[in-house]
């Protein structure tokens, strides 16, 4: 005879029935849904291998991030902001792990995080030459719609990345879409040197955004110095006309 109180075994009956009723909700659940009960049940697991992913991508753990890989996750994966890895190992400077996954052939170089940023792009913004080489020579597009790798470049007066990106044909008078040019993005923030070179390859220092401001406005409303003595002088250099007083080129909204 059983040696559990009557209660005991009645109790464990119902839990037992209940599980078994939960558990075949779940499958019939899964089944209306087109889902299998094993992706079901591994749900929870790939959310943390997911979160041990990103975490080693921040960390520029491209050991950690080629076995999570070789588990089957994908290289485009999201962490909870919405960033593809690539983006975020951009953004934290992770080079190994963004070499790492530029050699994966699943990987979009060109994915884009929720505010409309690539990988380019913010490589560009922290002045990482070597993942901006390697990003090219893989493929990443160095001119797209809206803010480009050399707004962000200028940004920030990272010279040899904006001579890079001018090499491989970057739009000197690209426009974001408020209509805002790297040229005016220099000033801001008060990178001269900057602003002489995109000048020096043709940018029309006449332009305006869309409130009419130029990029003397710009270093002006930013109170940048070196930017209004530059680009001051260069204006009274010209007339008042830039080099290229040419309509900017487009290709960009």
């Amino acid at each position: 005879m059983n040696s559990k109180p009557l209660l005991s075994i009645v109790s464990s009956a119902r839990a037992t029935g209940t599980a078994r009723a939960i558990a075949a909700r779940r499958v019939a659940a899964a089944l209306v849904f087109g889902v299998s009960a094993a992706v079901l049940a591994s749900a929870p697991v790939q959310a943390a291998s997911i979160t041990s992913l990103v975490k080693s991508v921040k960390f520029d753990d491209d050991k950690g991030v080629a076995s999570d890989l070789g588990t089957g996750l994908d290289p485009n994966a999201l962490d909870e902001q919405g960033n593809p890895l690539l983006v975020l190992a951009a953004r934290e400077k992770s080079d190994k792990v963004a070499a790492l996954l530029l050699d994966n052939p699943k990987t979009k170089i060109d994915a884009e995080d929720r505010a409309g940023e690539n990988a380019l792009m913010l490589a560009a913004l922290n002045g990482d030459l070597d993942l901006v080489k390697l990003l090219i020579t893989k493929g990443a597009q160095v001119n797209k719609t809206g803010w480009t790798p050399l707004h962000y470049a200028a940004a920030n007066g990272n010279d040899d990345i904006a001579k890079l990106l001018l090499g491989y044909s970057a739009q000197v008078d690209a426009l974001s879409p408020n209509g805002t040019t790297p040229l005016m993005m220099a000033a801001r923030g008060d990178h001269m040197s900057t602003a002489k070179l995109l000048l020096d390859s043709g940018a029309n220092i006449n332009a305006k955004n869309q409130i009419g401001l130029n990029a003397l406005d710009f270093a002006k409303q930013y109170k940048a110095p070196d930017a209004i003595k530059g680009l001051s002088a260069r204006m009274a250099q010209s007339g008042g006309q830039s080099d290229n007083a040419a309509a900017p080129q487009n290709g960009a909204k």
